[in-house]
């Protein structure tokens, strides 16, 4: 049965992330909790030529401080966001889709964003707009205590964990090195869309 979400931030998120958002009625997004290293908030992967890649996100933070996620600011003292847009060029330049899409990426990451969040929300309405995803998203800013009516996986969906009961692992969908290293599941959202393109909703769905 279709339920709201509870969800951190993420960039660009997983393939898992909008198989649930597309299958709920709509996305609860709490800016307000601590931010958590090795998570979605900052990190997302690809399968790429030499099998899966991490991207990372470089934080403006002081070592051990707990940061609600709302003040966590970005450094551009390494050009992070350019490794990024290259290990996607490397990635997907053959994928059916890379036109397509390759635009709107380099516009997004190409900003100089005040903070995590910004660019959290940043990538997820640019998904969300690829998907013609219309589903309603609250952003919290304080702390949600109470997840009473909310599917909560906030903790639970987290790259370096199972998947939870609640989620279900995406079907496998065609990938562009997977001659080389088989199906890699769990990958960001722009594997399915640079390679699927129009069909990702569909097989969001199931």
């Amino acid at each position: 049965m279709p339920q709201t979400l509870l969800m951190s931030a993420f960039y660009f998120g997983s393939v898992e992330h909008y198989a649930l958002i597309a299958r709920s009625t709509g996305v609860v997004i709490d800016v307000g909790e601590h931010y958590g290293r090795q998570s979605y908030r900052s990190r997302t992967s690809l399968p790429g030529p030499n099998g899966k890649q991490d991207l990372n996100v470089a934080i403006a933070r002081r070592s051990g401080e707990k940061m609600p996620m709302c003040t966590v600011g970005l450094s551009y003292a390494e050009p992070w966001h350019r490794q990024h847009l290259h290990a996607i060029r490397s990635t997907y330049g053959q994928a059916p889709w890379f036109i397509h899409y390759m635009d709107g990426l380099e516009a997004v990451l190409g900003q100089r964003h005040a903070s995590l969040v910004d660019l959290d929300l940043a990538t997820m309405r640019l998904v969300l707009q690829w998907l013609r995803l219309a589903v309603p998203v609250e952003v919290r800013k304080q702390h949600v205590d109470n997840a009473d009516g909310l599917l909560d996986l906030r903790n639970s969906l987290h790259p370096k964990k199972p998947l939870p009961p609640e989620v279900p692992p995406l079907a496998a969908y065609p990938q562009v090195f997977a001659d080389r290293h088989g199906f890699l599941g769990r990958m960001c959202i722009l594997d399915l869309l640079m390679n699927t393109g129009q069909g990702a909703l569909r097989i969001l769905r199931g």
